[in-house]
């Protein structure tokens, strides 16, 4: 899962959304430099990313990228599964736009932002002025993501490449979404994340 997956089941299980979304700037033991909540949603966001993992639906998408990109895949998956999340947001939160849950999540996690790692308000800065989580709907950004990311991180650059992966097996990738997102979702809900 990338940011929005991320929020909208944080939001699901009322945990801290300021934790799920800090986890990947976080190394180690989290609880000397954060409060409990946001421990426990730092601590939330882990358990989702393992859980995501051993998913055999996820499992299953790995094996249709190509060999050259296959390492890459769980980090091109991560954002697909995000695309799927902004493009669908009016059924799978339908009492709530998708601009206001993240005015909301903005509201939540701005005010919290000068006791993070740089790294994570710097994207902060870029994740709300530029919408990203809107725009992940349009899969011509997410192939912008994916080129972003492998800019910043040579050792990634077969990100660009696996944008073909997606854009080949967007139908079956979108199938698989419905099959485990849902069941993430009640997970989340009775607070089993």
């Amino acid at each position: 899962m990338n940011f929005l997956a991320h929020l909208h089941l944080a939001s699901l299980a009322d945990s801290s959304l300021l934790g799920n979304l800090l986890a990947d700037f976080v190394r180690g033991n989290p609880n000397e430099s954060y409060s409990n909540d946001v421990v426990a949603g730092i601590h939330m966001h882990r358990r989702v990313d393992v859980l995501t993992d051993g998913l055999p639906e996820v499992s299953a998408a790995k094996l249709w990228f190509r060999p050259e990109t296959r390492r890459v895949a769980p980090i091109t998956l991560d954002v697909m599964w995000d695309h799927f999340v902004s493009r669908h947001w009016h059924t799978l939160n339908p009492n709530m736009s998708l601009p206001e849950f993240v005015a909301h999540a903005r509201a939540n996690i701005e005010p919290f932002l000068i006791d993070t790692p740089e790294r994570f308000i710097n994207l902060n800065q870029y994740l709300w002025n530029e919408r990203w989580l809107e725009r992940y709907s349009d899969m011509a950004f997410i192939a912008n993501v994916l080129n972003g990311m492998a800019s910043r991180r040579p050792k990634l650059d077969a990100l660009r490449a696996s944008w073909q992966d997606l854009d080949t097996h967007y139908d079956a990738l979108e199938e698989l979404f419905w099959q485990f997102y849902p069941r993430m979702m009640v997970l989340a809900e009775q607070k089993s994340l």
